[in-house]
């Protein structure tokens, strides 16, 4: 490995580990704090919003101390990976692609980079590569992967409960009485009360 593949894996680890760190801050002290966040993550369906809210903050920031160490390379990749797919399952994937019409395009990105560095793993200035710790390539990104998949599957088969969408006559009447249109909780969260979108937090 050369002198310019160890410098910018370190790069990557750095700048998506301080990402995941500003995510797990925006959680814990942005915004409406831990009681937004809560009351974010309930709007998008998942029960016991606190627990939802304080795990988030501690996946976010051990996952960003993690990666700027190279420290337990695979699973710090994983956590980011499955922050990403519930945010992009459950935030954006209404939204569309697009990231300024608060689609899934940033998470998806953020999500495969995390898998790249799985697979590519932390280079030489870092403390498993220091420590002997070689899981790297298909080794890597399948415990990356696999392990996101499962943790975002116990998540949403645990917690999600999404309440049953409201009929379209109310809708319907709102805009014949040239009232708003009414606005998705997940889409557009009150922003004196909740965090911003996982997308918006890194802005």
């Amino acid at each position: 490995m050369s002198d310019a593949d160890v410098a910018v894996l370190l790069l990557v680890r750095v700048v998506v580990g301080l990402i995941m760190i500003m995510h797990g801050l925006n959680h814990w002290r942005g915004g409406g704090r831990i009681k937004g966040t809560a009351r974010w993550f309930t709007g998008l369906g998942l029960r016991q919003g606190v627990l939802q809210a304080w795990a988030s903050v501690l996946t976010e920031v051990g996952a960003g101390v993690l990666l700027i160490l190279g420290l337990l390379t695979p699973l710090a990749c994983a956590a980011v990976i499955s922050v990403m797919l519930v945010a992009g399952l459950l935030a954006h994937r209404p939204n569309g692609f697009f990231v300024f019409k608060d689609g899934y395009e940033y998470v998806l990105t953020l999500a495969v980079v995390a898998l790249a560095l799985a697979v590519l793993g932390p280079g030489h200035w870092s403390v498993d590569h220091a420590a002997g710790i070689d899981l790297t390539g298909w080794t890597g990104g399948g415990i990356a992967l696999g392990a996101a998949v499962v943790a975002t599957g116990g998540l949403l088969g645990t917690f999600w409960r999404p309440e049953p969408k409201a009929d379209a006559e109310p809708e319907a009447d709102a805009e014949s009485k040239g009232g708003a249109e009414p606005r998705s909780p997940v889409a557009e969260p009150e922003s004196e009360n909740t965090p911003d979108s996982v997308e918006q937090e890194a802005r």
